[in-house]
């Protein structure tokens, strides 16, 4: 560290040993009380941590340090229109950073602790890096008790996007935090598999009366709207200026990509499907076949058609085969627009999108 990033001397030896030995590279800490209060002074310090929530791991750093956010955004390979997420304890810290409308306050009564996210008029207290600028901020507050814990151990709230390089696969294990940005930096939290699999729902709610769905997720459109007791828009339009700030993550078209070249096909499709002849394909099924598997190559996200299951399996089964050296991966959308459904299928379009 440089020397203004020293933990404060209140910090054991223990614990300022532990920061120096992380600077040099990325460790994996556990999530008990030893592995907490490591990445606190690493926090504290203004330096970055992957930590896990129930949607996915997230790059964490205080959200009230712009300082500390920018190497966020340099880990990453960010940009700057890309607004980060910032997580906080609970409602009554979330209230110091946002304006609430009756509206905000009945979502967050309903689905917080939770993978839903608000976007709300914020106060002078977030840094505008966090909010690319705008006069808003995404906020939630995360179920996943080890984040939870972490929050509630420090005097600010944490901005964590997800732990990848920008637009790659989202993390969903640590092992996927340090496969992609393993010396970047210093430390993260392995407290296993995330829940869901997908990133939080985001709900606009800059304007109260007029409510709009900006990323579907692990909340789904029909639990908000008999909450708000009024129907949601679709997400913005596809042709959002995609050089402007965005109003909230996971906006831009392209996004949650593997390396290798990912061809979408219906549910029930892809059997009868026609396949460029390349070296090697691989071939994802929505739900496991019911004829025998003698290939190799094929691979299906729930073994009946469930869709929480194959929410958290997506993403690591997408990291998984794209290290596996293949021409094209094919895959199954999930059969139904509603639910989590929506959220896989928008993840899945916004991966094959042509870049």
């Amino acid at each position: 560290f440089a020397c203004a990033n020293f933990p404060k001397p209140s910090f054991s030896p223990r614990e300022v040993f532990l920061c120096l030995e992380m600077a040099v590279f990325t460790q994996s800490i556990s999530p008990n009380a030893e592995g907490i209060r490591a990445a606190v002074a690493l926090l504290k310090a203004g330096q970055c941590v992957a930590v896990p929530s129930e949607t996915v791991y997230g790059l964490a750093a205080n959200a009230l340090d712009a300082v500390a956010c920018r190497r966020i955004f340099e880990i990453k390979g960010r940009p700057l229109i890309d607004p980060l997420i910032v997580h906080c304890a609970d409602l009554a810290s979330a209230l110091h950073y946002a304006s609430f409308s009756p509206q905000a306050k009945a979502l967050a009564a309903a689905f917080w602790p939770g993978p839903l996210t608000l976007v709300l008029p914020k106060t002078n207290l977030i840094p505008d890096l966090v909010t690319a600028g705008l006069p808003s901020v995404a906020l939630r507050v995360p179920s996943r008790q080890v984040f939870r814990d972490l929050l509630s151990a420090l005097p600010f709230p944490l901005a964590a996007p997800s732990a990848n390089p920008f637009g790659y696969v989202s993390p969903t294990r640590a092992e996927h935090v340090l496969q992609t940005l393993s010396g970047r930096l210093p430390a993260v939290i392995d407290d296993g598999p995330c829940q869901h699999g997908v990133e939080s729902t985001i709900v606009d709610l800059r304007v109260p009366s007029a409510p709009r769905l900006l990323r579907p997720g692990p909340i789904s459109r029909q639990a908000i709207e008999a909450i708000l007791k009024t129907k949601l828009p679709s997400a913005l339009p596809p042709h959002l200026e995609q050089t402007a700030a965005q109003p909230a993550p996971g906006l831009l078209l392209t996004h949650y990509s593997p390396r290798t070249k990912l061809i979408l096909h219906p549910e029930g499709m892809l059997k009868s499907a026609e396949l460029a002849q390349t070296d090697k394909v691989a071939r994802v099924y929505w739900r496991r076949p019911t004829e025998p598997i003698q290939d190799e190559a094929t691979f299906w996200l729930s073994e009946d058609g469930n869709e929480v299951s194959a929410a958290a399996k997506l993403f690591d089964l997408l990291q998984v085969l794209d290290r596996g050296q293949y021409t094209a991966l094919h895959l199954e959308t999930a059969p139904d627009s509603a639910g989590l459904s929506e959220a896989i299928n928008d993840r899945l379009a916004r991966a094959a999108a042509k870049r």
